[in-house]
């Protein structure tokens, strides 16, 4: 859940596919929901999620300064994996929001741009494994 001034909203992030999923403001509890029993929120799912996530959260704080409405915003990220090594070769994200006035779109993308976790892909930090 995204909480700003006190207004709480919630998400729903819906596995769309084995390489992607979709995040969409809901009300109630955040939810994970798969088409079927037998598809799995892989770690894939989780990093396509945390994306959507982040950048909804950019998004929806602008919005609520910018006095926009989010009627109908979703945001789908989808991957591809690279062979050698073995690793998420590219992601895709793509915000569905039919309420922006068109003449905002350019600072939108802007906004979307400064995620943390877009900025953490971008210049991806060091990662150590140890053995407790």
């Amino acid at each position: 859940m995204y909480e700003f001034n006190s207004e709480i909203v919630a998400v729903k992030i819906t596995l769309t596919g084995e390489n992607s999923v979709r995040l969409e403001p809901t009300d109630g509890p955040m939810t994970i929901e798969a088409p079927s029993p037998d598809r799995q929120y892989s770690p894939f799912h989780m990093l396509g999620s945390s994306l959507a996530y982040c950048t909804f959260s950019v998004l929806y704080s602008w919005a609520t300064h910018a006095d926009l409405s989010i009627d109908g915003m979703h945001i789908d990220v989808a991957w591809t994996f690279s062979e050698e090594p073995h690793r998420v070769q590219d992601l895709t994200l793509t915000f569905h929001w039919p309420s922006l006035p068109p003449a905002r779109l350019a600072a939108a993308k802007r906004v979307a741009a400064m995620c943390t976790v877009h900025e953490t892909l971008l210049h991806p930090p060091t990662v150590a494994i140890e053995a407790a």
